[in-house]
């Protein structure tokens, strides 16, 4: 009797079944979880409270706004929305430990302002981040597991690819061959449908997933940012820091331009509908540092930036679109990961390939279990005997 030969496809189709069966209840965790963030901030708005305000008159000036905002500690930045109906959203340091700030929402002609109020999601979300970055573990503990998981799973994604082709010669391939990879046989026994919900679904989001997780290990792995911003050539989160201080060049009997000379400069440098995010200068010597967000566009994460002198003069200007490429990447990294480069048309197709990828761990154990039910045919044709 002839053995058959261990041959590239039947190695790769053990890699996956094995690592699938390893790491599939850590790879369903973390792909569930990834689903629920997706649309994280759409389903906590349904939930929050919206605020508006009336435009009756001219709005009042940041300056007497942040001042105002003082008592609740130092002031930050404010962001202004192309809504003249939505309040300003001000960051306040309210101590040592709020390092991010606090967001207070400031209406703009009253001069009032309201401390923003917690979301009843916010302890649901904030467990299923958790879980998705390090399984609720210490995190010098699953922060390693995850990271490794998802290689893992990258290398499943792979090597599902491969297995999705025909056991045909690239010569011999014909459309016929391909067609049934395209479509799942819903008439056919349940067996089968399973069948194709792993191989077909998990090709159609094959890209997608293994985009998340070539992104998402940029967040496991310090070696791997370092690897990924020296094949991009420039620094991947370079932007956390802030930045290096610039500290003003103007003379100091210059008269100090205000935050609406700051407004008109920016509309001007940057003329189309966004939402606007101001640095508080927290001295003499601190310039104006501006962020416009595209968020009203396709391409909604992208961000122009402008440095302005506190007498008026554009220290730089920094268009997003006209960076290079791999510098757009780079500041990607984490639009690209959460889907949320694009808006609802990147989140959409993000949550439906999470949700598959949230399946593909369950119907790949189901067909292995189906396979280990079969008898070999030699060993049918003993017992018939």
């Amino acid at each position: 009797m002839k053995t058959k030969k261990y041959t590239l496809r039947k190695f790769i189709n053990d890699v996956h079944l094995w690592l699938g069966i390893g790491s599939g209840i850590v790879l369903l965790i973390i792909c569930l979880t990834g689903t629920v963030l997706t649309f994280e901030q759409e389903i906590k708005g349904l939930f929050a409270e919206e605020i508006t305000v009336l435009p009756t008159r001219n709005a009042l000036p940041i300056e007497n706004l942040t001042k105002s905002l003082s008592n609740e500690g130092e002031v930050l930045r404010v962001s202004i929305n192309p809504d003249n109906t939505k309040p300003y959203a001000f960051s306040v340091k309210t101590n040592n430990e709020d390092r991010r700030g606090t967001t207070y929402f400031v209406d703009q002609y009253s001069g009032t302002f309201t401390k923003a109020a917690p979301n009843v999601l916010d302890g649901f979300f904030m467990t299923m981040f958790k879980l998705h970055r390090w399984l609720l573990l210490d995190i010098a503990i699953g922060r390693p597991i995850v990271g490794i998981s998802t290689i893992l799973f990258l290398i499943l994604s792979i090597t599902g690819i491969v297995l999705w082709f025909p056991k045909k010669k690239l010569k011999k391939l014909k459309w016929k061959h391909l067609k049934p990879g395209f479509k799942i046989a819903w008439r056919a026994k349940w067996k089968r449908v399973n069948h194709d919900l792993h191989v077909t679904l998990g090709f159609y989001t094959a890209i997608f997933l293994i985009i998340m997780s070539l992104t998402g290990l940029f967040w496991s792995f310090e070696w791997y940012k370092d690897a990924g911003s020296a094949v991009l050539g420039t620094p991947v989160f370079a932007g956390r820091g802030g930045g290096p201080k610039i500290n003003s060049k103007a003379p100091k009997n210059t008269k100090q331009i205000s935050f609406e000379d700051v407004l008109k400069i920016t509309q001007n440098e940057l003329a189309f509908q966004g939402t606007t995010e101001l640095q508080i200068p927290t001295d003499q010597t601190e310039i104006f540092s501006v962020k416009k967000y595209h968020d009203q566009d396709f391409f909604q994460t992208a961000v122009d930036e402008l440095k302005i002198d506190r007498d008026g003069t554009l220290i730089s200007k920094q268009i997003f679109s006209e960076k290079p490429l791999n510098v757009q990447i780079a500041s990607s990294i984490k639009a690209i990961h959460m889907g949320t480069i694009y808006g609802w048309f990147s989140k959409t197709i993000y949550f439906i390939s999470c949700l598959i990828a949230t399946s593909l761990p369950i119907t790949g154990v189901i067909i292995w279990l189906n396979k280990l039910k079969k008898k070999p045919k030699g060993k049918q044709q003993q017992l018939k005997a």
